[in-house]
């Protein structure tokens, strides 16, 4: 039911927003970010739900937790990027958000490195 009440959050905020354009076009990109931020709290609680499903599985199956501490970074490095990119480009500063996505992939690729170099060196000791 939090998904109502997320949809509902953002469709007010736009007529909210689009309503005071006309007026007062600042304020309307202030109503969008904060709008962003109010569901990102709703989001921060389903986070930590999905976070106590994840920890049952890795009870149940022997997995690395390094591993699974990647993906739960690079899951957070993309959601983030892509939150303060959409907000950029709803402002109209679109370098800057092509400038996040760049910074946002070249920090997944550094946290995915030991990864791949453990890949390489298992595939030269084969070779």
């Amino acid at each position: 039911m939090d998904i109502i009440q997320v949809g509902l959050l953002g469709i007010t905020a736009v007529f909210l927003a689009l309503f005071i354009k006309n007026y007062k076009s600042e304020y309307s990109i202030l109503i969008s970010i904060v709008a962003c931020i109010c569901i990102f709290i709703f989001l921060i609680g389903k986070l930590e739900i999905v976070l106590s499903y994840i920890n049952s599985v890795v009870e149940l199956i022997p997995v690395d937790g390094r591993y699974l501490a990647m993906i739960l970074k690079m899951i957070g490095i993309t959601y983030v990027a892509e939150f303060a990119t959409d907000i950029c480009r709803e402002s109209g500063y679109q370098a800057i958000a092509g400038q996040i996505e760049i910074f946002a992939k070249l920090s997944i690729l550094l946290i995915s490195m030991p990864v791949l170099m453990g890949f390489i060196e298992t595939l030269g000791a084969f070779l």
